[in-house]
């Protein structure tokens, strides 16, 4: 972990709007999800931007629902959602995409930034690091795999 942050990243063979098109599709996050925590996206059916707000159904041991808020929103290029849940009682991590256009594709970089997050003293500790980024190279991958290309 750095400071607050985790990150994962890999060079994706496909455009960045193509990218941008599938992250901006909150319907399409359980599809892509490597977490196996996302089961349904709740709220919007329009294409997130700034200030879009949606819900997912969660299930981490017991079920759960969340609200992600967009955050910051520069198309083809940057996408962050702050999540919260209980009534912003908890939560307030954001999940950021970076996506720069490099030959043969885009590096694509997720980072968790738990910075803003109430329960964030917790969220350092144990496991929950590590297996946050093998979940981020696992999205990555899924991503991947929805918008390349065939051969």
């Amino acid at each position: 972990m750095d400071g607050n942050t985790v990150s994962a990243e890999r060079v994706i063979a496909a455009p960045a709007p193509r990218i941008f098109a599938l992250l901006s599709d909150a319907a399409a996050h359980p599809f892509f999800d490597g977490s196996g925590t996302v089961r349904a996206v709740r709220g919007t059916s329009e294409p997130l931007r700034l200030g879009s707000r949606f819900g997912m159904s969660m299930k981490r041991g017991l079920p759960y629902t969340t609200v992600n808020t967009v955050v910051m929103f520069e198309p083809d290029e940057v996408i962050a959602w702050q999540t919260t849940g209980l009534g912003g009682l908890i939560g307030g991590r954001i999940w950021k995409y970076e996506l720069v256009p490099v030959e043969g594709g885009t590096h694509v970089r997720e980072t968790w930034d738990i910075g803003q997050d109430k329960q964030r003293v917790f969220l350092r500790r144990g496991q929950m690091p590590r297996s946050t980024r093998k979940a981020m190279q696992a999205t990555l991958d899924r991503i991947a795999a929805l918008v390349e290309s065939p051969a």
